[in-house]
């Protein structure tokens, strides 16, 4: 899929090329992966449209061909519809400036200083709600970093969070915690930066919940997630803090590379 995206694509295509039957292949794709075989499709195809629109100058229709879509139109409704901006939109430097992208090629977080004034922000508008308690757990060999953990309404989300917050990080266990936060059912993802304590070298982690968890008014709520480096096998996620009502009205904060 990551290969082929641009191509038209189904599931008896990838399972004779496996040597399985269809049923088994998307049964062993979605214990592995978390979701079925045509949801990931789809978040490659949307990961890989936010990405040239964030790092290209291409025009939209020339990304349409390029990440499977026949139809800018189809696309233009697709995107707009799980994104919540369209893909015009999606180019305001703020998009670019806040996001937070998983993917082995193309990973992305803020600083620390301006994930904290964001969620500060967030968190001024919010009222009522319920409280989530977190555990982030980096292997004990690690440095210090930082971790931004968002609550999603889908396994794969393609738009931003009901609420976040940001944390420094360190090596064992790093406690988070969010407040008032929206009643529902709601997917734990985080991210993170942080030194290898051995090399110095710049890490990548990512860290999900595949079941989501229910929050109440008045109510609390815990997980507890390994922080961990990204597989080829997880899906490909790429959602920004910025919201569509800030659009245009703030300067660049950092820039995505």
């Amino acid at each position: 899929m990551h290969e082929r995206y641009l191509y038209p694509i189904t599931i008896n295509d990838i399972s004779a090329a496996v040597f399985v039957s269809p049923f088994h292949f998307s049964r062993t794709f979605s214990k592995f992966t978390g979701v079925a075989p045509g949801r990931y499709l789809t978040a490659v195809r949307l990961f890989e449209a936010k990405r040239l629109l964030l790092t290209t100058d291409h025009t939209v229709s020339n990304i349409v061909c390029s990440v499977g879509y026949s139809s800018v139109g189809t696309f233009t409704s697709r995107f707009s519809r799980s994104v919540g901006m369209t893909p015009t939109q999606y180019r305001d430097p703020l998009v670019g400036d806040l996001l937070v992208s998983c993917a082995p090629h193309f990973q992305h977080l803020a600083p620390l200083d301006v994930l904290l004034a964001e969620s500060e922000s967030w968190a001024a508008e919010r009222q009522g709600g319920g409280t989530v308690s977190g555990r982030l757990e980096l292997p004990a060999s690690a440095g210090g970093g930082h971790a931004v953990v968002g609550l999603f309404d889908e396994l794969i989300p393609q738009r931003g969070p009901v609420a976040f917050t940001a944390v420094p990080i360190g090596p064992g266990t790093s406690e988070v915690v969010l407040d008032n936060v929206p009643p529902g059912r709601w997917y734990v993802l985080a991210a993170a930066e942080h030194v290898d304590g051995r090399t110095g070298e710049k890490k990548f982690a990512v860290g999900h919940r595949r079941t989501p968890i229910k929050v109440v008014d008045g109510g609390s709520a815990a997980f507890s997630v390994p922080l961990r480096a990204s597989r080829p096998t997880d899906p490909p996620i790429a959602v920004t803090l910025a919201r569509q009502s800030d659009l245009g009205a703030r300067r660049t904060l950092c820039t995505v590379a």
